[in-house]
């Protein structure tokens, strides 16, 4: 895995580590692979920022068939599924649009707390 350094706190910094680690990868993957990781990211990124305060790691990672995102946050709390508000006032869309891009999504806890999410995905 190729972490990113700071972590970020944006998720802008997050999808500018994305394409920097993408450009790193030969062959490159199709632009809506492309695109489906740096949504995944900035996804990740967000409800990191928003459900936790912070994003304490981020890393990428690649091998012949799949793509690895790992996003670690200060919080113990398990992403959950909710109804999504349909009127934009409290959100509910991230967490089924990442385990939709996703082929596998993992939740492990971080020392020495909080919480790391490993993501693949096709590449």
């Amino acid at each position: 895995m190729t972490p990113a350094e700071p972590p970020p706190t944006r998720a802008a910094d997050a999808r500018a580590a994305a394409k920097a680690f993408l450009a790193t990868l030969h062959p490159r993957p199709a632009a809506t692979t492309i695109q489906d990781l740096l949504l995944l990211v900035s996804e990740l990124v967000t409800n990191a920022l928003r459900h936790a305060g912070a994003v304490t790691a981020l890393a990428f990672g690649a091998d012949a068939d799949t793509l690895y995102v790992q996003v670690a946050d200060p919080s113990s709390d398990r992403p959950r599924q909710r109804t999504p508000d349909l009127r934009g006032g409290t959100g509910g869309f991230g967490w089924p649009l990442v385990l939709k891009l996703a082929k596998k999504a993992d939740i492990r806890p971080h020392a020495p707390s909080g919480k790391v999410i490993v993501i693949s995905m096709a590449r």
